[in-house]
Order: C-alpha cells, then structure tokens, then sequence
C-alpha cells in the first residue's frame, strides 16, 4: 500500500520547471509616467506537473522570507532580501536560491528602470498558460493574467533594486 507524506519536501530547483520572466509597464496612477514591472512564475512543466510546480514556487518563497499573497516588500532597503535583479547588456537577470532566470525587456522598460533604480517585482505561485511548449503567453491573455487577482494575491509583491555591473 502507498500513502502519501503530508510533511513538505524540501525545495528543487526542478520542480518549477520552466520559470518564465515577464516585464512590461504599467501606467501610473499618480503624476504619469510608467512603473517597470517583472512577474516570474512557473509554466508547471516540471516532472511532477503543475501542483508540484506551484508548490514548489511557495516553497521558493517562503524560503526566501516572501510570503505570497502578503505586503509588498520594500527591497531597496533591505541588502539581505534572497532575491536580486541585475540588469546587464539589456538583459534582466534573476538571482534566487537555486535558481536564475533571464529575459530580454523591452527597450522602455530599461529606460524605466534605469530611471527608477527598482522595479516592482512579483513572484506568483499561480501557473502561468502557455502558447507552446516553454513559451507563455504574450499581449492582452498576458495582461489578464499578470493583473487576474487570483494571480497576484497567489504573488509575493517586491520592490526589487535594479543592480549593475561596475566597470
């Protein structure tokens, strides 16, 4: 007979799957401009599927002393926060424990952030639907779910610095 642990395992990196960066802008609402925003989640293609995916994702975030769903965290002043961006060669990288992620934004994003110094960075347990196998979905499905309450109350919400390379 098998029966199943309610203990939690501990995190692997391979249980997210393929964690996939999504950066776009929002409008502000007070005194114009844009704010640069990123959004990680998983495409729930790991070994043991999405429920593990996402599992695995709260896991990450606990870990890290992120709670989903909580405040936002003001990472500009916390030097300790376990999860760093750094923007490079008009790259985005994402550095968490065990895991790294990279993407290309758009060229008014890395103005944006540039601007700013951060961007508001969301981690969200909630799987993201794909178009194709390892790729999420882009335009106006993208917009629904990055704003869908059910993914960002499924979030941990930072206001992650913007870090770069020093020559």
């Amino acid at each position: 007979m098998t029966s199943v642990s309610s203990e939690a395992r501990p995190f692997r990196a391979s249980d997210l799957g393929t964690l996939a960066l999504l950066a776009w802008l929002a409008p502000n609402e007070v005194g114009g401009g844009s704010t640069p925003c990123l959004l990680a989640c998983s495409l729930g293609d790991g070994p043991e599927g999405p429920q593990a995916a996402s599992a695995a994702a709260e896991r990450l975030l606990k870990d890290m002393g992120l709670p989903a769903g909580g405040a936002p965290v003001d990472g500009t002043t916390r030097p300790s926060l376990k999860v760093s961006m750094l923007v490079v060669a008009g790259q985005i990288v994402l550095q968490m424990p065990n895991v790294s992620s990279q993407v290309t934004p758009p060229a008014e994003w890395l103005r944006a952030v540039q601007e700013r110094g951060w961007a508001y960075f969301m981690f969200t347990t909630r799987i993201c639907p794909t178009t194709g196998p390892r790729r999420p979905v882009e335009g106006a499905e993208l917009a629904a779910f990055a704003s869908a309450p059910e993914t960002t109350g499924a979030a941990a919400h930072v206001y992650l610095p913007a870090r770069s390379l020093r020559t």
